[in-house]
């Protein structure tokens, strides 16, 4: 394996919390945030892949906006016009769960290169890390509105190696999904699969490299692998 030079991050479920709009879900319909949540989340993503295999990329803030309106009808939620544009704006606002400052600045102390490649689109994800104040920790904040298409998809991975000039074996992929986990994986980059919630990885013929259950672990694990073997 080659010397690691960087870290290329996914964002909506590994930096940053998705289901921190729970809250503002459970505000609107008491009791059912998070159920509300899990299903915006799945169909969203359903949409992404869905409209990569369509040839109709969309950006990602219409794939968030048309999951919740079928989440919206599935649910028989009656959710009004202002409520579903401020549900959708809370995805702005989504937290980075608790470990990830203090494990980004270490990585940066390790002299690695950090950057977010998502299926976001540029102002989804400049808006997220701005406001979570995180913004100075990245060298680059890679969105798929460049090659149009979403991730699982080469392009999407293709866009790592080209924005941080580096080859995707001396790259480490970190990612949360393990269906992103599977396609970083399958692309050729090193993977490590963060299972905070001690779930089963995707049969999709990839295994992750590493697997984490914090990103807390993160450091150590450059630190290992940014020796060359």
């Amino acid at each position: 394996m080659k010397q690691i030079k960087g870290v290329v991050f996914d964002l909506y479920g590994t930096l940053y919390d998705v289901h921190s709009v729970a809250g503002l879900c459970d505000q609107y319909f008491p009791g059912r945030g998070r159920e509300i949540s899990v299903l915006w989340r799945q169909k969203q993503l359903e949409y992404t892949w869905l409209r990569s295999l369509m040839g109709q990329y969309i950006p990602f803030e219409q794939a968030t906006s048309d999951a919740l309106l079928f989440v919206d009808g599935n649910m028989k939620l009656g959710l009004q016009t202002d409520q579903r544009e401020a549900l959708c704006d809370e995805y702005l606002r989504i937290k980075p769960y608790p470990e990830v400052r203090s494990t980004l600045q270490t990585l940066r102390a390790q002299e690695l290169q950090l950057a977010i490649l998502s299926n976001g689109s540029v102002n989804s994800i400049q808006g997220v890390v701005e406001n979570s104040g995180l913004t100075p920790l990245f060298d680059h904040l890679i969105s798929v509105d460049e090659v149009k298409v979403f991730k699982p998809h080469a392009h999407a991975y293709e866009l790592g190696e080209k924005k941080l000039k580096l080859h995707r074996s001396e790259l480490l992929f970190v990612s949360s999904n393990a269906w992103d986990a599977s396609g970083a994986h399958h692309f050729g980059y090193s993977v490590c699969w963060v299972n905070r919630a001690g779930n089963t990885f995707d049969h999709l013929g990839q295994a992750p490299d590493y697997i984490v259950q914090s990103l807390d672990a993160l450091p150590e694990l450059a630190a290992l692998t940014h020796i060359a073997t």
